[in-house]
């Protein structure tokens, strides 16, 4: 099953397209795409129409259809799972050397949960005596302990520092960690 039978699998599952029509426009594809897709999950098995009236027709999962999503969903967890993971190894990498050369104040530019991995990263290390502080843009940078920054922006911006670690910037330079990535990532 390929990522757009997946979606529209999930969108019908979760009973949001009520005709093609719908569907086509939850999914961004023209409506003889939308057909094809439909045509090939009902010759698969995972899911079928009931004709309700003369112009009305319903789309239901069929068994398959629900446990093919379940399944997929559940590989798709674990192997997020397995990415989180690694991020998290990858940040311990490049974190801690500003750590051990005796930084203690980590100012982390964005709010995401990527941003939010670096605590998880120190806790999990039982780190002690740090300060972390989130800001949300590069001017409120002072220049007092190390900026990490957990999002992407300019780079002129902060070139000008030496406190600087673009964390986005060091996962994707790793090319081994990338192909780590991109084959946890294959569902």
């Amino acid at each position: 099953m390929d990522e757009r039978e997946f979606e529209l699998i999930n969108i019908i599952g979760a009973e949001l397209g009520s005709n093609q029509r719908d569907l086509s426009h939850h999914m961004d594809l023209s409506l003889g795409q939308t057909n094809m897709l439909i045509r090939r999950l009902i010759a698969k098995g995972y899911i079928r129409i009931t004709q309700l009236n003369k112009k009305k027709v319903r789309y239901l999962l069929t068994p398959k259809g629900i446990a093919e999503k379940m399944s997929k969903s559940i590989r798709y967890t674990l192997k997020t799972i397995n990415s989180i993971g690694l991020i998290k190894e990858k940040i311990k990498e490049v974190v801690v050397k500003s750590y051990e050369n005796g930084e203690r104040v980590f100012l982390v530019l964005g709010k995401s949960d990527f941003a939010h991995l670096i605590e998880v990263v120190f806790k999990e290390m039982n780190l002690t005596e740090y300060e972390i502080n989130y800001i949300d843009e590069f001017s409120e940078y002072s220049k007092e302990g190390t900026l990490l920054i957990c999002k992407e922006c300019s780079e002129d911006e902060y070139r000008k520092s030496d406190k600087v670690i673009d964390l986005v910037r060091e996962l994707a330079k790793d090319q081994t960690f990338v192909n780590q990535i991109g084959a946890s990532n294959y569902v």
